[in-house]
């Protein structure tokens, strides 16, 4: 990865002040280690009518993929050529916004201990980064840039020169030019914009990302005309975390507005009722409700089937009495989110030898899925056709044939009481049968028949009593009728 910061001057501000900015002297070759390979800096050109600075990232794909998705037991399975061969090395993401926090924090900052009157100058600048990955193609670069006070030069990068019918790439090759910005302006710009244009974070994001963000986005931010597309794709399209960010961004609108302070205008609130307990959200009590009922079971090695990102195997994985942990999922992407938010590259041995991570389908049958004690199924039926449903219920209960078996579904019944929620419509697109408690309870007597198991019923969360229960959890546990009774 390659970027470039130009600036002119003159003999009475020469443009080598940018080196006093930068913190890197214009006569030396610097090289930095990062997590995923060396950030050089070098000045191709440095006198006092024109300086520029480059910063050229080298990116270690072996380092990539061990500290990324690719590492530990729980890897994800991803094509294992993919990993390796990639735009990475090449085209500006959020590795190449990282180094230049890294690189040139102090100009980002707007600090310069040499020349403090330095970071508060306005002076011509010009960007240029050769390989940019566009997900909205020239005119989102514009619409993102413009607003700020730059020229912008997005010129679309053909897929082949040789063969121009071929059309153009998703790159772009991005000039920016101003006369009326500081570098640390520039930097902060930089910082969260180019992420933002690949779309693509090559780390899991995390709470304090919306920090870095907001910390970022000081003095530009909160009035820029394309706010909430910056702010979702900067925080990888997580809802809670652009919820919270975009409502902090309000707050200092309307405090900027009102020429007053942020804490002045967050204050509708009394200060005795930030400490009233807020409900747990229905999530939680899942998880808390499957984890009650496992521990109940005495099982010790668990299938998490459909894992998803990982939030019930990282619940899991907080109680020693469960020794073995495996999350299954036909999905590779969020089998590599979950990899992350379990942090499995920097897991000591002993926690790594506790947890799996597998690629499959609950539709086949699965030989690594046997003699374990228990599997869950949390939200995850209500996901397959039902003609499908059959050869998944023969994949667990006929072929795994855990132990215990908890199955947990939406209660379509309670979706009247989803204020939110359009009538006649299901809780999440992907959705694609949503059961009353009489049409559960009806499938899971009837598997229960078939494979031999007792079938027992649970609430999750607050049980209507017109319409029951939002979550409808069904406890299977091998063994016949006439055993149970005998117990």
């Amino acid at each position: 990865m390659f970027l470039t910061i130009s600036t002119t001057g003159s003999p009475q501000r020469p443009a080598t002040d940018l080196g006093f900015l930068l913190h890197k002297h214009p006569e030396k070759a610097q090289a930095f280690s990062t997590s995923y390979g060396t950030a050089h800096v070098l000045y191709p050109e440095a006198d006092a009518e024109r300086c520029t600075a480059s910063l050229l990232l080298e990116v270690d794909a072996v380092a990539l993929v061990r500290r990324g998705k690719g590492r530990g037991r729980g890897g994800a399975p991803d094509a294992a050529l993919a990993q390796y061969v990639n735009d990475r090395p090449y085209a500006a993401s959020s590795l190449l916004a990282v180094a230049l926090s890294g690189v040139f924090s102090s100009a980002m900052r707007g600090v310069c201990a040499a020349r403090p009157e330095l970071p508060a100058q306005p002076r011509p600048l010009r960007v240029e980064v050769p390989a940019l990955p566009a997900r909205g193609g020239p005119g989102l670069v514009r619409r993102l840039f413009g607003p700020l006070g730059w020229t912008v030069t997005a010129e679309p990068v053909p897929l082949d020169a040789e063969f121009p019918e071929w059309g153009d790439s998703r790159y772009v090759r991005l000039v920016l030019e101003a006369e009326t910005l500081t570098l640390s302006e520039a930097l902060r710009h930089l910082y969260v914009l180019l992420p933002v244009l690949d779309d693509a974070k090559h780390y899991w994001v995390s709470p304090d990302e919306v920090d870095k963000l907001l910390r970022a986005g000081e003095g530009w931010l909160p009035a820029h005309p394309e706010q909430k597309l910056i702010t979702s794709r900067y925080l990888s399209r997580r809802w809670s975390l652009t919820r919270q960010a975009m409502e902090r961004l309000e707050l200092v609108r309307l405090a900027e507005a009102d020429d007053s302070e942020v804490e002045e205008i967050d204050n509708a609130v009394a200060a005795e009722t930030e400490s009233e307990e807020r409900p747990t959200p229905l999530a939680a009590q899942r998880r808390e409700a499957i984890l009650a009922a496992l521990r109940a079971s005495g099982a010790a090695r668990v299938l998490d089937l459909g894992c998803g990102q990982g939030q019930l195997v990282q619940a899991l994985l907080k109680d020693p009495s469960f020794t073995e942990i495996v999350g299954v999922d036909v999905s590779v992407r969020a089998l590599a989110i979950a990899s992350r938010r379990l942090k499995l590259d920097r897991m000591g041995e002993r926690q790594a030898a506790r947890v799996q991570l597998l690629q499959g389908s609950l539709a086949y049958t699965d030989k690594r899925l046997g003699g374990y004690d228990a599997a869950v199924l949390s939200e995850v039926i209500e996901h397959l056709d039902l003609p499908r449903l059959p050869a998944l219920e023969y994949a667990v209960f006929g072929a795994a044939r855990p132990r215990t078996v908890l199955v947990t579904t939406p209660n379509v019944e309670y979706n009247v009481r989803w204020e939110t929620l359009p009538a006649g419509h299901v809780r999440h697109g992907d959705h694609r049968f949503e059961w009353t408690r009489g049409e559960f309870r009806a499938w899971a007597a009837a598997v229960a028949e078939r494979h031999g198991y007792v079938v027992e019923f649970a609430s999750v969360g607050p049980d209507d009593p017109e319409v029951g229960p939002p979550t409808q959890m069904a406890v299977f546990t091998a063994g016949t009728v006439k055993e149970a009774k005998a117990a």
